[in-house]
């Protein structure tokens, strides 16, 4: 997934628009977005969307994400939109493998209830929007056959960290943000899973969206949340791998095919050893 776009639960104007953006992944925000009150009325309308949209052709991925463990609303959360068997469920406040083994064993429940099958409804956490939950990023791996991508936050986290801005002047995180998003890219390898980058808020910065893009996809990061149907065009520009890359790798995999006992081969005038291989297979998995 390159680009994942949040829409609000609630609305379905802009739940269709998201739908016709172009992303690889909707988010159907049952969390931040839904106040108190109207999330019984989103349960429903989240429900009903994903009943009229799995079956079409070409989708993006449908991922909804739920209120956090400790709210007490992720159980209603689960039994209004279930039925519709989304893709994914979107653990906010993540804390680490044990919140997503806890979310795991409740959607399992529900998968039974509702005949999908079992582990059809992956997991997408959101593992930095609590200072407890950066210390917990080593705890993923393992956790759950569910979990297919860590993503972070910086404004949740703030607000816990009691900070005044998350990020300086020029618009670059401040360390504490720079931080969570260097462990989430560890713990996302670490658990073999994908690492998705967080939103950028100023949805109008196309120059400081692409260039936070291009940082991200640099430093391992496959795919950015999202805020805004203008942003995905950007982003899934700068996730989309280069023709020269994509042809690059595949040289690289063919050479240490025709090659299993070596664990160097020059190419190009250039020494390509084992970690230049992983990182090729990593590229063009991210094709399929």
């Amino acid at each position: 997934m390159r680009s994942l776009l949040f829409a609000p639960a609630d609305n379905e104007k802009k739940l269709e628009k998201a739908l016709a953006s172009g992303a690889d992944a909707v988010i159907i925000d049952l969390e931040d977005s839904v106040a108190l009150a109207a999330k019984p009325a989103a349960r429903a309308i989240a429900r009903a969307f994903l009943a009229d949209n799995a079956s079409r052709a070409g989708r993006p991925r449908l991922i909804v994400r739920v209120n956090a463990l400790a709210t007490g609303l992720t159980d209603a959360d689960l039994d209004g939109v279930l039925a519709g068997a989304p893709d994914a469920v979107m653990l906010p406040k993540a804390e680490g493998g044990m919140s997503v083994q806890h979310l795991g064993a409740k959607i399992a429940v529900r998968e039974a209830e509702h005949d999908l099958a079992d582990g059809a409804v992956k997991i997408v956490a959101i593992a930095t929007e609590t200072a407890r939950g950066v210390f917990q990023l080593g705890t993923y791996g393992g956790a759950s056959h569910r979990l297919i991508a860590l993503t972070w936050g910086g404004e949740d986290l703030s607000a816990d960290l009691g900070a005044e801005a998350n990020r300086l002047t020029d618009g670059s995180y401040a360390d504490p943000y720079r931080l969570a998003r260097a462990l989430t890219l560890m713990g996302a390898a670490s658990a073999e899973v994908d690492a998705i980058d967080s939103v950028y808020t100023a949805f109008r910065d196309a120059d400081g969206l692409k260039a936070e893009c291009e940082a991200a996809r640099r430093d391992g990061f496959v795919g950015k949340m999202a805020i805004h149907p203008a942003q995905i065009e950007i982003i899934n520009a700068a996730f989309t791998p280069s023709a020269e890359a994509v042809q690059r790798a595949r040289a690289i995999k063919a050479a240490f095919d025709a090659n299993p006992d070596l664990g160097v081969i020059g190419i190009d005038g250039e020494m390509i050893d084992l970690p230049h291989l992983k990182r090729a297979e990593r590229l063009l998995a991210r094709l399929r």
